[in-house]
């Protein structure tokens, strides 16, 4: 019996620790773990593994416990992308969004893009012009985050109205 202030887990987001497909001998009875229902008893889309875009990974996860994907894509620019992330695999945002979508058509769950959003980084027209052209018509949602400013960063957050714009104009263009 649980007590009035005890909090059910309802989903799991396997980040924020490293690139969880590169601890893959971990991660996976963790996950089984969480689904099995003598454990959590999770539904596999109420957990998710976020990743950079380690491919191989992916394709493995896909066979041996297909669970929700989150993938870090942050820009349509495969420059830029290199510099955001200086650790991810190197390869293009096209190649990563045609990995992401094998694994959204082998497992049936659709792939969750995060895009930390930073002002005149890529926030830009010509990067929802991209997001477009990748992503239209994929099994694929997108998660808009407005960076946190951090002090002696060169980033900015973007206002919440230029934000907001943003998801509307991608809304709009499906």
């Amino acid at each position: 019996e649980r007590g009035v202030d005890e909090r059910v887990i309802s989903n799991v987001v396997m980040m924020g620790m490293g690139e969880p497909l590169q601890n893959y001998a971990a991660l996976v009875p963790a996950l089984k773990t969480m689904l099995d229902d003598h454990g959590y008893g999770l539904s596999r889309r109420r957990v998710t593994v976020s990743t950079s875009g380690v491919v191989p990974m992916m394709e493995r996860l896909g066979l041996d416990c297909p669970v929700a994907l989150a993938v870090s894509l942050h820009t349509t620019r495969a420059e830029l992308r290199a510099e955001l992330l200086p650790r991810a695999p190197k390869m293009s945002p096209e190649a990563l969004v045609e990995a992401a979508e094998n694994y959204a058509q082998q497992t049936g769950y659709p792939i969750q893009y995060q895009w930390t959003l930073m002002e005149g980084v890529n926030d830009t027209e010509e990067e929802i012009e991209g997001i477009v052209r990748l992503l239209k018509g994929k099994y694929a949602l997108m998660n808009l985050i407005p960076y946190n400013t951090v002090e002696d960063l060169p980033f900015k957050r973007p206002s919440w109205e230029r934000a907001a714009e943003m998801a509307r104009m991608l809304h709009r263009r499906g």
